[in-house]
């Protein structure tokens, strides 16, 4: 590990940032143009299907493109992917005039698929570039940056949109991506991790099967990821169905709709900065389990506060319970996963993240047209909250959750 290790940690957040914020640009310009050019409920679930589906699929190989390969240049792959394919639809729209649904679709199912090639190998990558002993506060720092980017991105694209083309729009990216490789490419000069310098004669079906072995024969990583898997399912109804709710209970005004996003990426700056210099209690999965705890009252508030200006303190404050949950999650993984396995385990974190709310929304969002959502919202508040009873209460994954073993030895088991 490089001795400029701060160094190589900001260039990398810095170079995130940057690719970050044009893709989130171009996210809200996507899915509000559709919205409002379609006008159409099947074509704004088709869009969503396109933003998850490929994400999911290719999840598990590219955690094991991650543990095979040089996971920088990975990174910037995927990025150079991703701005190529936004090139080319802004291009063909200025050429034609026409702004195709279809290729709008396609695109955002190219850009998934760039997202799920990047996400385990940025998880994989920082152990590689920051010491483990300071890895929370790196985690946590990206985290605030990813929150201020989702606090400024839709005010953003909405102030560029409404005097801007679109493909305007998809030019900046184009710009930011670029910029993003750049850094990544001609100054963050990091080795590859060790199995990449390796020839590996094994099929890639044989590593990804090898993957899901190595979860099986860690039973923490397998009650950890029945948790995540059972956390993102219910907190479909607060991802999901809350704008709906402010609707119905408050007013469709748009300030209130802005208003709850607004302070949900305020909480989770909050958040983020929190755990940048608190760091979570000393074993990650007691901090995981406060963050369920907290979230799932939150949750469960929404569900009964009658105010709109309260219920936005605690949409806040369930902003803030993320990053206290997403920051010591990543870490645990970090500290105990093998590096060897690190990017399928996180391929694997990727697929379960990328399809658990949408499949709650099969279930919830049907009921939420014969049930008053205020009832779904304490329901799977209070299941959230008992989710972290599940935490603190199992011994083998709080056993894990101690910081100071090395990776890939065997926790003491003290709690």
């Amino acid at each position: 590990m490089s001795k400029n290790w701060k160094k190589d940690l900001a260039l990398f957040l810095g170079s995130q940032a940057v690719s970050i914020f044009g893709s989130m640009l171009v996210q809200y310009a996507i899915m509000w143009h559709i919205t409002l050019s379609a006008n159409s409920g099947s074509v704004q679930t088709l869009y969503i299907v396109c933003g998850i589906l490929p994400t999911f699929f290719i999840s598990p190989f590219a955690g094991v493109w991650a543990d095979r390969h040089d996971r920088r240049k990975l990174i910037m792959l995927s990025d150079s992917m991703i701005a190529v394919t936004t090139l080319i639809v802004a291009i063909i729209f200025l050429v034609s005039g026409e702004k195709s649904l279809v290729l709008l679709l396609a695109a955002s199912a190219v850009r998934a698929l760039g997202q799920g090639i990047q996400t385990p190998s940025v998880g994989a990558f920082l152990p590689q570039i920051v010491p483990q002993e300071h890895l929370t506060k790196a985690n946590a720092f990206a985290t605030t940056i990813q929150s201020v980017i989702m606090l400024a991105s839709p005010l953003l694209s909405a102030a560029l949109l409404s005097f801007a083309s679109i493909e305007a729009i998809f030019f900046i990216d184009v710009a930011t991506a670029l910029a993003a490789v750049s850094i990544l490419g001609f100054f963050l000069k990091t080795p590859p991790h060790e199995r990449a310098t390796r020839k590996i004669e094994l099929s890639y079906f044989h590593d990804l099967r090898k993957g899901f072995s190595y979860i099986g024969s860690h039973a923490y990583l397998k009650f950890f990821f029945l948790y995540c898997a059972m956390f993102f399912f219910f907190a479909a109804p607060i991802a999901f169905l809350t704008p709906l709710q402010v609707a119905r209970s408050f007013g469709g005004d748009v300030w209130r709709l802005t208003a709850i996003e607004i302070s949900f990426s305020l909480g989770m700056m909050g958040g983020g900065l929190l755990m940048g210099t608190w760091g979570g209690f000393r074993n990650r999965v007691h901090t995981m389990a406060f963050s369920s705890f907290l979230m799932g009252a939150m949750t469960l508030a929404l569900g009964l506060v009658p105010v709109f200006w309260i219920y936005l303190i605690f949409m806040g404050l369930t902003g803030v319970s993320m990053p206290i949950f997403n920051t010591p999650a990543s870490v645990l993984l970090q500290e105990k996963v093998e590096p060897d396995f690190l990017g399928r385990v996180f391929g694997v974190l990727g697929m379960i993240s990328s399809v658990m709310m949408p499949i709650g929304m099969l279930l919830f969002g049907p009921i939420a047209d014969v049930v008053r959502i205020e009832w779904l919202l304490v329901g799977s508040g209070g299941v959230i909250a008992l989710l972290g009873l599940f935490l603190m209460g199992n011994k083998v994954l709080a056993s894990h959750g101690l910081p100071a073993d090395p990776v890939g030895q065997e926790p003491s088991g003290q709690v």
